[in-house]
């Protein structure tokens, strides 16, 4: 069957218009001319008839087999033209319109935080992604995603998979690049005793992590795994989150420094280890409220042991349960809200009502950044820009930083 591609969705999928619906097809570009054999609303084994003039030699040699990314067939032109229409395309859902600055898209090799898969096999261990839609690991030893630095830390999670792993399950193993070395976060391994926590120790030591963590237990610490935000150090609590390439950080903490200008007193939601928090307080008062304890704690020590920076106030609390009300605002200049994909729907309405005089908004997820957009301009809030951000390079997500004013 030929299909000419009309558009991709917001997963990356390509799709053309068909008899009985739209047809979907992995890995292809608008205009593109293609033939397969058709299982139910999909087109397998496509063969490309007429290539896209967007279409490009992908830059790993992992691309047709890893599901970790989607988009290395495109130019870095399409997809960021892609991306920013995915925001557009939200906003628009929502009867909004806004000024769109340019994509600023993290390079390759920079991402300093991921899940590695991990497996057992016969002659040792096997670490990579899986195949999109698939259960099948497949090896990434030329990745062109991950930092060096965590490519680097390899041969240390396969000594972790060697020892506490299976044949018949799958290791998780979060590592993160740190100050002072890889900093990483085992799930789904044998269970705990004391000779395995000896033993897992020792491959710490051995092969230089800074942390070592099992389960949620910290196994070992050769040093704290700290992180730069501003002029403060930071040791996240284990698998915390963390902006996925130091670039996209530096981006969208310029972009919200921006939005919340001289303002001398900011409240940060959802404020996890003090991405925005830290930098804002070398020049304002920052109340900062998370819902995650230990995440509150790495900001309150970073704070305290850094020197130059204005007053931080933290405050534990459940956002989603317990928006902060209008009158605990008060005084309140400028506030940052960096949710989770779901959005802060509920936050956001009792912000509307506060009336603060400048919002900088951060997002993962345009859909839902749309929809709480819509509460802020319903409540007279003026949306004066977005900014795309581009840290997944060559993935389905886009993220962005946004000014609302009064």
């Amino acid at each position: 069957m030929k299909v000419t591609i009309d558009r991709l969705g917001h997963l990356g999928d390509a799709i053309a218009t068909g008899e009985n619906g739209p047809i979907f097809v992995a890995q292809m570009l608008p205009g593109e001319e293609v033939e397969g054999d058709l299982q139910d609303n999909r087109l397998l084994n496509p063969r490309i008839l007429t290539p896209s003039p967007d279409r490009v030699r992908p830059p790993c040699a992992h691309a047709r087999s890893c599901g970790g990314c989607l988009m290395q067939h495109a130019s870095d032109g399409f997809v960021a033209g892609w991306k920013t229409e995915i925001i557009r395309s939200a906003l628009a859902g929502q009867g909004l319109v806004a000024d769109l600055r340019p994509i600023q898209t993290s390079p390759p090799n920079s991402r300093r935080r991921a899940t590695i898969a991990g497996r057992r096999t016969k002659g040792g261990a096997m670490l990579g992604f899986h195949a999109r839609g698939s259960d099948t690991l497949v090896a990434v030893p030329h990745c062109q995603l991950l930092h060096p630095d965590l490519m680097a830390a390899f041969p240390a999670l396969e000594a972790l998979v060697m020892l506490g792993g299976s044949r018949k399950s799958e290791l998780a193993l979060t590592v993160t690049r740190s100050l002072a070395g890889p900093d990483v976060s085992v799930s789904g391994g044998k269970p705990l005793d004391g000779m395995f926590r000896l033993e897992l120790a020792r491959v710490a030591e051995a092969r230089g992590l800074a942390r070592l963590s099992w389960e949620g237990e910290v196994i070992a610490l050769r040093a704290a795994p700290m992180q730069s935000m501003g002029r403060a150090l930071v040791a996240p609590p284990p698998g915390a989150f963390l902006q996925a390439t130091e670039q996209g950080q530096a981006d969208l903490v310029t972009a919200v420094r921006e939005a919340v200008g001289d303002a001398k007193r900011v409240t940060d939601l959802f404020a996890g280890a003090g991405t925005f928090t830290l930098p804002l307080a070398e020049r304002a008062e920052v109340h900062a409220v998370e819902g995650d304890a230990a995440m509150m704690a790495a900001l309150d020590r970073g704070w305290r042991q850094a020197e130059g920076l204005k007053r931080v106030a933290v405050e534990t609390r459940d956002l989603f349960r317990r928006p902060l009300e209008p009158d605990e605002f008060k005084n309140v200049q400028a506030v940052v809200i960096d949710p989770p994909r779901a959005g802060a729907e509920a936050q956001t309405k009792t912000l509307a009502a506060a009336q603060v005089p400048v919002i900088a908004a951060v997002s993962c997820n345009p859909v839902t950044f749309a929809r709480d957009a819509r509460i802020l301009t319903a409540a007279g809030y003026r949306m004066d820009w977005v900014q795309p951000v581009d840290q997944f390079r060559w993935s389905a997500h886009v993220e962005l930083a946004a000014r609302f004013s009064l």
